[in-house]
């Protein structure tokens, strides 16, 4: 079976970001990577490298509910979560919802935020729902969390902690855009927020959902699986790091790896897929012994990939 729908999805996201943000092809398709597996995202980088105007320009394409919160030291957990209030003219107490509840969340600079509201996204990005006053509120679906934060040496910010990160499906970093690729965003006759007003969703709901279903049927053949359970065990043990991959990590390379296969076309995982998402789904959640940036603690994991064996491909 060809995952013929999910390999020409992916093109039609690539092309309708790519009006807005040039270069990142890369960071576009691992979005939309953990969008389909339900998994929320973390963009760490320097300011001004185009991590809100890369998310705005993917919630636009997908078509989705979206809503912008900006993460500030005064930003209560009532902000996000919403409230009960007293309507005066029906005499009871009401529920107004916060801005969590719709389809994709932005939550800009969210380490500048105190950790009393960072841990409130803790239920709604695991549970998909919020609990106020003891009642319990189901969230939108598909709900999704693109967060961006400044790196931790910045001044006023809050790092998140290790069980916040590690409900992160995936965190990215951007970098600066080759020279050529800086040179045309510079020579554009339009603005990014121009340009950003001028994209259309490219899915209905409907198409979503059966998307979402579809990368399910990928197969892993069980030494590929062994593969993969080789590098999570392998973080575990280990002893540059404090801990190694959860469960939680070990699933969503698991769904990560079928989704890049999918989009390959294909109906089965290969060894390749999982190294190729390996780096970018579990190097968040390894703690380490030193005091290594994200970046280093990747290049860290890439070394140690190269020292596990590769089964032999076999087509199943």
């Amino acid at each position: 079976m060809e995952m013929t729908h999910l390999k020409e999805a992916a093109g039609k996201v690539l092309e309708s970001c790519s009006r807005v943000i040039v270069g990142k092809d890369e960071a576009i398709q691992l979005i939309f990577t953990s969008f389909l597996c339900s998994g929320h995202v973390l963009l760490e980088d320097v300011p001004g490298t185009g991590k809100t105007m890369l998310l705005r320009a993917f919630a636009r394409t997908v078509g989705s509910g979206f809503k912008r919160i900006q993460f500030t030291p005064d930003l209560l957990p009532s902000d996000l979560t919403g409230i009960n209030f007293y309507n005066q003219k029906s005499g009871e107490f009401e529920f107004r919802e916060g801005p969590l509840f719709t389809n994709m969340v932005l939550a800009d600079e969210i380490n500048r935020a105190t950790p009393r509201t960072q841990s409130s996204l803790l239920e709604a990005m695991e549970e998909h729902q919020i609990t106020v006053d003891g009642i319990t509120y189901p969230m939108a679906e598909p709900f999704f969390v693109m967060a961006t934060q400044n790196p931790v040496e910045s001044y006023g910010t809050f790092p998140l902690p290790e069980a916040q990160l590690d409900r992160f499906f995936m965190k990215l970093s951007l970098g600066y855009m080759t020279r050529e690729q800086e040179m045309e965003v510079l020579g554009r006759r339009k603005p990014a927020a121009e340009l950003l007003l001028e994209l259309e969703p490219v899915f209905t709901p409907q198409e979503i959902s059966e998307l979402k279903q579809e990368f399910l049927q990928v197969r892993m053949e069980k030494d590929v699986l062994g593969y993969l359970m080789d590098i999570v065990e392998r973080t575990r043990k280990e002893s540059r790091f404090v801990t190694g991959v959860s469960t939680r990590g070990a699933i969503a390379l698991y769904k990560a790896s079928q989704v890049t296969a999918a989009f390959s076309g294909r109906d089965y995982v290969m060894p390749e897929d999982i190294l190729k998402m390996a780096p970018h789904v579990l190097s968040h959640r390894i703690l380490s012994r030193g005091s290594e940036s994200f970046e280093d603690a990747k290049k860290y994991l890439n070394r140690l990939l190269e020292e596990i064996p590769v089964p032999l491909e076999k087509r199943p």
